[in-house]
């Protein structure tokens, strides 16, 4: 529903393309299905709505769901929805996305390009070259990366007879698909390209010299399906019935594909968050349903791939002086009002309303915030939905996003507060473990004896298997915006000075809980109140 409200916006305000159909469509009840198990869902929901007519359609499908619990901001409107430095109004990730791509259709013949969220690809061609999606099966594109880059990506083992290393950009036939290969994989596969004056693919267990960084391979970012294989994967999923497991669109998809794919593939969990009995079947089925398909490779030798989806990649590349940054132009005030920017150097503001007599320290980002006079923001902070209006200090690497739920029917307000480096995603077992969470550095267990929250059952929400942050009820329920943001403020205080601050006869929220009971017309409310008087501002 936020989505589609969001995207409704959007398209009043005329902000996007109004000749194009746009849908929302959420995963089906039940386990966690992955975004591999999306895409088969949303070709089913495409086919339902159009019937045999979505095979002619040339579609784009953005993944946008997910926790966000490494960007916890992004988490309650979506991560497509990001805001950005640039633009005016801002822009979000779903506007640079469709920007990125406008150039695609024209040169796509029916199919699906499936891409993520929190993810940024700029690439430069020749004059005379152009990026073409049209040969049956998969098509992906490649980025020059380092080694340490491939670990946490895709990765390509190119036919050597089709690549050159030449140009900017070159259409290559794949061997083999490699999901987050460790190096001597790599290696192994002959994945392992080696830069000079004639780039080469290196024999399987060459080893070049690591100290000229002259080694790299080619990493994975957005992928095409042409519609017949599309069609294929829709029928494998009608008679599978009901998806019980998370299968991962470029793991378990593109690991099928090439001359060189195997099926050692569908019994390596390693990289699997939740281990389901039934996905080792499934992947074997998509294997034999895949195998043989071809993966065509276009090669982008002047590209860079940017992920921004954790607190630190997002702060890194909106306030130092990064690649993405200069790439993009980003402004260090994006439509907000702010006339102390001395005050902010090196700092990003975006969609924002800063009253004058506050600071904001290098390297902090503040959006979709009202910022009153007398407020300091430290360091390489986060604050977002936020409204201060008392004098205080928001200490470094410090993460405070505000969010509206809804409580026995009225509009309340939580405020999480965690420190940038905090896992949010790291979780244990047992209430005798607790103790090795931290919250801002300190133990969880000394922060819940100096808020007075007493350790038991129903310290954490939902499955009592996972006790970390992200499911611990610790952020109290409060009247009005500013007051959960004091509060909030007052907890971190307390833990920074070691001084009890007991949160007694507050009801506790965890971040979980917060985002099953938001309010999303109430937060986009509150931007548009912020939009609203930056508007009137300039016009005055």
């Amino acid at each position: 529903r936020g989505y589609r409200e969001q995207l409704g916006e959007k398209l009043r305000r005329r902000e996007l393309p109004l000749g194009t159909r746009y849908h929302v469509f959420v995963d089906p009840p039940g386990p966690k299905i992955g975004n591999g198990g999306s895409t088969l869902h949303v070709l089913r929901c495409l086919e339902d709505l159009y019937g045999d007519k979505w095979t002619s359609f040339i579609v784009l499908l953005i993944h946008s769901g997910g926790y966000s619990q490494r960007l916890p901001s992004a988490s309650a409107l979506g991560k497509i929805f990001t805001a950005l430095p640039f633009g005016d109004p801002v822009y979000q990730m779903l506007e640079l996305k469709l920007a990125m791509y406008i150039d695609f259709p024209r040169h796509m013949k029916p199919g699906v390009l499936v891409t993520c969220s929190d993810d940024i690809e700029l690439y430069s061609t020749g004059v005379t070259e152009t990026i073409v999606f049209d040969k049956p099966g998969f098509t992906a594109l490649a980025h020059p990366s380092d080694l340490t880059v491939g670990t946490t990506h895709g990765v390509f083992v190119l036919d050597p007879s089709s690549f050159s290393g030449q140009g900017e950009l070159e259409y290559v036939s794949c061997h083999h698909f490699l999901h987050k290969p460790d190096i001597e994989t790599m290696r192994q596969h002959g994945a392992v390209c080696v830069r000079g004056n004639r780039p080469r693919l290196s024999s399987p267990g060459d080893r070049g010299d690591p100290k000229t960084g002259s080694e790299y391979v080619y990493t994975d970012s957005i992928f095409y399906i042409n519609h017949s294989t599309a069609k294929q994967l829709l029928e494998f999923y009608r008679e599978l019935g009901t998806l019980c497991c998370e299968v991962d669109a470029y793991g378990d998809f593109l690991q099928a594909l090439g001359p060189g794919a195997t099926q050692d593939y569908t019994k390596n969990t390693r990289n699997v968050t939740k281990e389901e009995p039934w996905l080792v079947e499934v992947r074997q089925k998509l294997y034999s349903l895949l195998r043989g398909t071809t993966l065509n490779v276009i090669v982008l030798n002047n590209s860079k791939f940017y992920h921004i989806g954790t607190t630190q990649e997002y702060l890194f590349h909106l306030t130092s002086d990064s690649k993405l940054k200069f790439e993009l132009d980003f402004l260090p005030v994006a439509f907000s009002t702010f006339p102390d920017r001395a005050q902010a150097p090196s700092a990003s503001v975006i969609h924002s309303v800063l009253e004058p007599g506050c600071a904001v320290g290098p390297g902090s980002v503040i959006e979709y915030s009202r910022v009153g006079p007398g407020v300091s923001v430290g360091k390489s902070s986060i604050v977002s939905g936020a409204h201060i209006d008392l004098k205080v200090d928001i200490p470094s690497d410090c993460f405070l996003s505000s969010l509206s739920v809804k409580s026995s029917d009225q509009v309340k307000y939580v405020s999480m507060v965690f420190g940038v480096k905090d896992d949010l995603k790291r979780s244990v077992k047992a209430l005798s473990e607790i103790r090795s969470l931290r919250f801002f550095g300190v133990s969880l267990l000394e922060c819940l004896d100096l808020w007075g929250v007493e350790v038991s059952d129903q310290l954490f929400s939902g499955e009592n298997t996972h006790l970390g942050l992200w499911t611990a009820r610790i952020f109290p329920v409060c009247p009005t915006l500013s007051e959960s943001v004091r509060m909030s403020l007052k907890m971190l205080n307390s833990v920074q000075h070691m001084s009890a601050f007991k949160l007694t006869g507050f009801k506790l929220l965890s971040v979980e809980e917060m985002l099953a009971y938001k309010d999303v017309q109430d937060m986009l409310k509150f931007r548009k109140q912020i939009y609203d008087e930056i508007h009137l501002q300039r016009q005055e």
